[in-house]
């Protein structure tokens, strides 16, 4: 594997529309920003980091099922003109390590130690940090914070499912939590991942409303749903065989949860719905936003929306 790399954001200019010259260099601005870091013997991270000469603050990407870092290319370069921008694949994704479930669970608690790995190796400074995640990675940033409430200056999560309240979530989502239907559950997903990675992010919206993905991001994720004898879907069903025991401890300890935290919401999120949020944010005061028209996707779905959400965390 290619060893660190980091991209300065001195040459990328505007936001650039889709097909212009402009935007062809924001996507190889985070291409070429892409590189791996070490977590420990078993656990080596596929990472994208562009910095830029006097940043504002640091910004870190947490993505979610079926996705890896590609997903933020858009909004990593953009950022990166007033931030360092960091994301990287959790394990099972991407091209990230995927030891076998003996080794290393792939529950949202394991993957809290390889965020705060990841923020000591990186030399992030958590006194101006943001971090933004969205679906299964949500849950293990919050679990970092219950101990660690400095880990950052801001955390922005959505999408997600904080508690165990299975009549909030997608019934293949509730199949996956326990046996008897996670095994064939899981087997399902397998057998259909061409369906999941082409239409993962369209269930819910309307043909209006419908949106395809880069081919970037596409090509990514169907190249790495497989890797090392593990596919995405093994690992996102590790993943939900330890969820109800994370949630559990998520809700028992909320009063603990000191680190800032706003979440967000795609109103048309058929996965988990709205009224988890609205639950979650109620329950810790934080501040909430629905967003009209969107799905579980909001990142891509209104990348503008995600952009400014991160620079009203820093003002």
């Amino acid at each position: 594997m290619s060893r660190d790399k980091t991209v300065n954001a001195a040459s990328v200019a505007t936001t650039p529309s889709s097909h212009t010259p402009e935007a062809f260099a924001f996507t190889q601005a985070a291409r070429d920003a892409v590189g791996f870091i070490e977590i420990n013997e078993i656990l080596t991270l596929r990472r994208m980091v562009i910095r830029t000469p006097a940043p504002k603050g640091t910004v870190l990407f947490l993505h979610g099922f079926p996705e890896t870092l590609t997903v933020w290319n858009d909004i990593a370069t953009t950022l990166a003109l007033d931030y360092d921008v960091h994301a990287f694949d959790w394990p099972g994704y991407g091209q990230s390590s995927r030891p076998a479930s003996e080794r290393f669970s792939y529950a949202p608690r394991a993957y809290a130690q390889v965020l705060k790995a990841y923020i000591e190796r990186a030399g992030i400074d958590r006194s101006n940090l943001v971090i933004y995640a969205t679906d299964i990675g949500a849950l293990p940033v919050l679990l970092l914070a219950l101990d660690e409430p400095t880990i950052a200056r801001q955390i922005i999560v959505g999408d997600f499912a904080p508690f165990d309240r299975p009549q909030y979530m997608w019934e293949n989502l509730q199949n996956l939590k326990a046996e008897p239907t996670a095994s064939p559950t899981r087997a399902y997903m397998n057998t259909t991942s061409d369906e999941i990675l082409e239409n993962v992010h369209r269930r819910g919206l309307s043909p209006a409303e419908q949106f395809d993905l880069p081919i970037d991001i596409q090509q990514d994720m169907t190249r790495s749903w497989s890797l090392d004898g593990m596919t995405s879907a093994d690992a996102f069903a590790h993943y939900y065989a330890n969820f109800t025991r994370d949630q559990h401890y998520l809700e028992a300890n909320l009063t603990r949860l000191k680190t800032p935290v706003k979440v967000i919401w795609g109103e048309k999120d058929i996965y988990i719905s709205s009224e988890m949020g609205i639950e979650f944010a109620g329950k810790i005061g934080a501040q909430l936003d629905v967003l009209p028209g969107i799905g579980h996707f909001p990142h891509l779905q209104t990348s503008k929306q995600t952009v400014e959400e991160i620079r009203t965390s820093f003002r």
